[in-house]
């Protein structure tokens, strides 16, 4: 799923223009991420959860030389369908 196919749904099903609908799918997906910053996890109802965690430091393999390499600690985002999500699926 794009952005664009998210402007595009929300132009067909509340009557809005290309333009103003790819700003609101815009603010959409900024609102999401900031709301991750901040709490660490977001739930949209009858879809689901995403979560932000954190991963360790590993090591790993570089699969073209076959040398080992250090994999940094990051984080990383899950996502746990709702019960609704699926059973529709």
């Amino acid at each position: 799923m794009t952005k664009a196919f998210i402007a595009e749904t929300l132009q067909k099903s509340a009557e809005l223009n290309g333009v103003t609908a790819l700003k609101v799918a815009g603010a959409l997906v900024d609102a999401i991420v900031a709301e991750m910053k901040k709490s660490g996890k977001f739930t949209l109802p009858g879809f689901g959860t995403f979560t932000v965690r954190k991963t360790k430091a590993r090591r790993g393999v570089n699969p073209r030389l076959g040398t080992p390499i250090k994999i940094t600690a990051g984080k990383t985002v899950r996502f746990k369908a709702s019960p609704t999500l699926r059973k529709e699926l």
